[in-house]
């Protein structure tokens, strides 16, 4: 009897749904974009995400937005490094952002821009006269 209360606690046990996997894959970004601002905010550039389980992606990105900013801008060695994922295309798509920038020859710049759960913080350094705040979105597409 004690054997075939084991046996049916074992089953139920097989029975029960599996907790799900944590995301575990690493991935960053290495890009340079180049961009403008007059009230409207828009950027495009190119890069390539890496990740940490062997898997790399050739990406086009776009920021636009809106809000109080001026001026013209290039980054020439951007990085970014994302939250944990389980797969490299849960990077595409559109990222929420909000910036506050200023800048005047060479400059520096950071960000964090989200999609759902995952976060991606970004920063470099380029060239270019700005001033501002804009919201908008930042999206990544495969190329």
């Amino acid at each position: 009897m004690k054997a075939i209360a084991t046996t049916a606690a074992l089953a139920a046990l097989l029975l029960l749904p599996a907790a799900p996997a944590e995301a575990s894959i690493r991935c960053e970004l290495r890009f340079e974009m180049s961009g403008w601002s007059a009230f409207y905010k828009r950027s495009s550039g190119t890069g390539t995400i890496r990740c940490d389980n062997g898997q790399s992606m050739n990406v086009a990105l776009e920021a636009r937005g809106g809000g109080i900013s001026f001026g013209r801008s290039r980054i020439e060695d951007g990085r970014g490094e994302f939250s944990p994922v389980d797969t490299i295309s849960d990077l595409i798509g559109g990222y929420a952002s909000a910036e506050a920038h200023a800048g005047a020859g060479a400059s520096a710049k950071g960000q964090v821009v989200t999609k759902g759960t995952i976060s991606l913080a970004l920063s470099g350094t380029g060239r270019g006269v700005d001033i501002g705040i804009a919201f908008g979105s930042f999206i990544i597409r495969a190329r």
